[in-house]
């Protein structure tokens, strides 16, 4: 009879960032991708910011993989359903780790965005670990089930913005409309929606608005 067992080690990771964090800087942003991609390109729809006053960094999800079944490009997957809950430990344990690395817990104007699966992680990463931000920006992804509207009630001034594309192949408009309910159940207060005409995509206009 075959039986899984679980233990524990230490592993390095990596996590890239966009400009530098100087006397300037005005906004630093923590942003987590979606699956399928590498930090290091995710990085590519906040080069249009401001490089002076906008830090970026972006943690690098630890499961990478092949993408379509060619050893050509290579992208990432931050959680599968196996092991759900050890992962979403291991996750958190290396988030804490950036977190603590970049000093964020001294950053007064902290914007943590999540794409696609990205949100998942961004969600419960400020919901389990009770982070302080400015802006909480959920891009065309959903909320995990187990997150309630109390895991928030911590964040006072705190603005919740939901991002998604008319035409997301992945959120329908039945989707939408769920998603949407259970948005204003979770943030009562200073929730925008926000909707562009576009697929499952990054909207990079619309991160201007949170600079």
């Amino acid at each position: 009879m075959s039986k899984e067992k679980s233990l524990s080690y230490t592993i390095s990771n990596t996590y890239s960032i966009l400009n530098e964090k100087t006397p300037n800087t005005k906004t630093v942003w923590l942003v987590f991708h979606g699956i399928g991609y590498l930090s290091r390109y995710f990085l590519k729809y906040f080069k249009h910011l401001n490089t002076e006053e906008n830090y970026i960094i972006a943690p690098q999800a630890q499961s990478k993989y092949y993408l379509n079944g060619e050893y050509r490009h290579i992208g990432a997957s931050w959680l599968t359903r196996d092991n759900l809950e050890e992962g979403i430990q291991n996750m958190l344990s290396y988030v804490d780790a950036v977190y603590d690395t970049e000093n964020l817990a001294d950053v007064k104007n902290l914007n943590i965005l999540g794409y696609s699966q990205g949100v998942s992680v961004a969600t419960r990463f400020v919901a389990k670990r009770k982070i302080q931000c400015k802006n909480l920006i959920m891009h065309s992804g959903k909320i995990p089930e187990e997150i309630k509207p109390e895991d928030f009630s911590f964040l006072k001034d705190t603005q919740f913005s939901f991002i998604y594309g008319s035409n997301d192949e992945y959120l329908k408009s039945g989707i939408v409309k769920v998603e949407t309910e259970r948005l204003k159940k979770l943030f009562p207060e200073n929730l925008e929606i926000i909707k562009f005409e576009g697929g499952h995509e990054m909207n990079k206009e619309v991160l201007l608005k949170f600079v």
